[in-house]
């Protein structure tokens, strides 16, 4: 069984016509011969990724999902603008072929990128793979070491200092979250009113230094090298980055990051293997951030983990909402009303806790 990660037949309603794709791909990429296998990448809950083999060549699809989607996600010509401009100064991205803007050719819009091959962890490592406690914690270190050089990218430089406004982000991101979670309650959804309410009231200012901001970043997203499985060679799933305060997005990351002493309910919900023996814990994952990035202890780290938490929560619900009005048969959604109320009880344990 081959170590790097793998796609697999395409879900029911979600299939790429091959006689529509190809002959616009060989107008659009020099060199394409033969007919492309397509099939999809498991994972992913948000904008859906294909693999289309060609003898020659291999790509990757991406396009929004089907079903309502919130107004200013899912834009493919932002991501496919960041990965070819935000290369220059961060290297792992892939370089993005094309992007389509005529959703009449598969009935949304999408972009072409390289494929990177290698290693994409998951909840659990593959059975092949085995790393001990000093090899998992050189891994985390790496891991953490890319997201301080993504956070330090000069990305005037790059030509993305349009990306995002970090003026008053922190404040952004609180009301828009509450905005979007609002917009996509469902019936069974818990309200969030008392989290929400302790944010307003610890929201610190911005960070003096704003930075690129992943908003996504996590194992699952980037790709280990095969020949040295501690090393990072691509960072995948950029449709949420935009300029900002880098310690919310530190908060984003460390709201996946399950400890392997955290309560059954909350190992159910884990999707990286963050567990490890020698990985950090959230504290110790923080504190080495600082350290990387040349920053204080980060006194107020409740707030940063109850935001990424609360934001965790609003994606997940707005994927629900799409599954509880019927338009995705996924049935891994029907499980995330339950993930968003454990997080929400995770956050009150949070604020229960802390001394802000």
């Amino acid at each position: 069984m081959s170590l790097t990660d793998q796609s697999t037949r395409i879900r029911q309603g979600e299939e790429l016509d091959a006689a529509v794709i190809d002959p616009y791909l060989k107008a659009h990429i020099p060199g394409l011969q033969g007919e492309p296998k397509i099939s999809q990448f498991p994972g992913g809950a948000s904008n859906l990724t294909y693999l289309l083999e060609y003898p020659s060549h291999e790509l990757v699809l991406r396009r929004p999902p089907f079903g309502r989607k919130a107004k200013s996600a899912h834009d493919m010509g932002r991501e496919y603008r960041i990965l070819n401009q935000l290369n220059a100064g961060f290297p792992y991205c892939p370089k993005a072929y094309v992007h389509c803007t005529d959703e009449s050719v598969i009935g949304a819009e999408f972009y072409v990128m390289e494929r990177v091959n290698g290693i994409i962890l998951r909840a659990d490592l593959p059975p092949e793979l085995k790393l001990d406690a000093q090899q998992a914690n050189t891994l985390c270190k790496n891991f953490i070491d890319r997201f301080v050089e993504l956070h330090n990218v000069d990305y005037q430089a790059c030509g993305l200092g349009d990306l995002g406004k970090p003026e008053g982000y922190v404040q952004r991101q609180i009301e828009g979250w509450s905005d979007r979670y609002e917009k996509a309650l469902t019936p069974d959804a818990p309200s969030w009113e008392a989290v929400k309410a302790w944010l307003r009231e610890k929201m610190p200012a911005d960070h003096p230094k704003p930075g690129i901001v992943h908003n996504d970043y996590r194992f699952d997203n980037v790709i280990l090298d095969p020949k040295d499985p501690m090393r990072i060679i691509g960072v995948l799933d950029w449709e949420l980055t935009t300029i900002g305060d880098p310690l919310m997005d530190l908060g984003n990351t460390l709201a996946y990051w399950i400890e392997a002493d955290d309560p059954a309910p909350v190992q159910l919900m884990r999707r990286q293997p963050s567990h490890l023996p020698g990985m950090l814990t959230r504290q110790q994952f923080a504190d080495y951030y600082a350290e990387r990035a040349g920053l204080p202890r980060i006194d107020n780290l409740d707030f940063y983990y109850t935001y990424g938490l609360f934001r965790l929560a609003g994606i997940v619900q707005q994927i629900y909402y799409r599954y509880f009005h019927g338009q995705t048969q996924d049935k891994r959604f029907a499980q995330f009303i339950h993930m968003n109320k454990l997080l929400e009880q995770m956050s009150l344990q949070v604020i229960g806790k802390s001394r802000l």
